[in-house]
């Protein structure tokens, strides 16, 4: 059977698709992200505890990746993504019901469950259906779409929250959410080339120690890890700086910031597809390189030359991104699910790595030393990089 090739009919319904599943994971996934201060004050906890409604849900999606992974060799792709996505989606509806905090809790780790079940799988899908030479696009669209829709679910979240409450924010995400995912169960192809397997856990587990065993595997395990460990660092503390003098810019227009984001929807798809022409492992430094220059204009005291470097770093971040978990895709020549479920667990725990450490560099040296922790991790992808010699054959993958 022929792999989907870019410029047929099913090349755009495998984009739309994907790019709409992308919006929906992310864009619920972050929901909670810009209401913390309303939890805080309609459930009476602290702010490190209303923070639980985010970091419980991610901790859950970074366990219950490499499962839901392993799970789709004998399950399918489309069928796992179709439950995740409608599972996900209703209950950021049942969310606005939720009677108490803990309930709420709850619920958002179930739904961190949920989420669990598109990330890897839809790049395995992708690695799976579609020709190499056009992977790096169709990689790079899902991407992009991860990135709007985590900026969509903190603008919208936001907004209605201040125009209505964070309840009839959710119904609304939750109803759009639903719409959404009917439209990827019509528009997505069904897999072709996808050989489902007995579950049998010991061999699932045989494979899972198998790709561990991959030096150059490893090397994209911890380059996934390493660039958003940057990544996390960057915003997490980016706004302490500039709500503090000289700037002391307001908490609204500091939450803006996230509209960088966009510059991700471009820099995923142009980066990949510069991979599938120049190869991935020179394209994989240039965008690292480019997250190293955002970083360092960071540090210049100016407002605008701070706002250009952020925009410079997120550019990379998601070109990397795009190009490292690509291939892993290309790289697995068994259980490529699972494969990219253990990329999406380093990548994630680089997240909660990045996050605490920003923090005690922020808190003993400042911003010059949150841009001195992501150097030290960007200097570390850049060995990993090194590490990724393939000959031409391999590149070919």
């Amino acid at each position: 059977m022929e792999y989907i090739q870019k410029g047929t009919k099913e090349y755009k319904k495998v984009n739309f698709a994907l790019f709409a599943a992308g919006f929906i994971t992310f864009a619920n996934l972050y929901i909670t992200q810009p209401i913390l201060p309303e939890f805080s004050r309609e459930f009476q906890v602290s702010p490190a505890v209303a923070s639980l409604s985010l970091s419980l849900t991610t901790f859950a999606l970074a366990i219950c990746l490499v499962i839901f992974g392993s799970l789709s060799e004998a399950w399918g792709r489309k069928r796992l993504m179709t439950i995740s996505i409608l599972a996900a989606s209703i209950l950021t509806l049942i969310l606005a019901f939720s009677p108490s905090f803990e309930v709420l809790l709850v619920l958002r780790v179930i739904q961190g469950i949920a989420f669990a079940g598109l990330p890897a799988i839809a790049m395995a899908y992708l690695g799976e259906e579609v020709e190499p030479a056009s992977l790096g696009v169709a990689m790079g669209l899902y991407i992009s779409g991860n990135s709007i829709g985590g900026l969509a679910g903190r603008i919208i979240m936001g907004t209605m929250t201040d125009l209505f409450s964070w309840k009839i924010g959710m119904v609304f995400l939750g109803l759009l959410s639903l719409a959404i995912s009917i439209y990827f169960v019509i528009t997505l192809p069904n897999s072709r080339h996808f050989e489902p397997r007995k579950l049998q856990f010991r061999a699932l587990t045989n494979s899972l120690i198998a790709h561990l065993k991959d030096p150059r595997m490893l090397c994209l395990f911890g380059i996934g890890f390493t660039l958003m460990a940057s990544f996390v660092s960057l915003y997490n503390y980016i706004s302490f700086k500039l709500l503090g003098p000289p700037y002391s810019l307001s908490t609204t227009i500091v939450g803006w910031i996230f509209i960088i984001y966009l510059v991700g929807t471009f820099s995923s798809t142009w980066l990949g597809s510069l991979a599938d022409r120049y190869g991935r492992q020179k394209m994989l430094f240039v965008g690292i390189g480019i997250m190293f220059a955002g970083a360092i204009l960071t540090i210049n005291i100016g407002l605008v030359m701070k706002i250009i470097g952020i925009t410079v770093f997120t550019f990379g971040f998601f070109g990397a991104h795009s190009i490292a978990s690509g291939w892993v895709s290309k790289r697995a020549e068994h259980d490529k699910a699972q494969a990219s479920s253990l990329y999406l667990f380093f990548y994630y725990v680089g997240s909660s790595v990045g996050g605490t450490a920003g923090g005690v560099f922020w808190s003993k040296y400042g911003w010059n030393g949150v841009i001195g922790l992501i150097t030290i991790f960007l200097l570390i992808s850049v060995i990993l990089s090194f590490c990724l010699k393939f000959n031409r054959k391999e590149a070919q993958k």
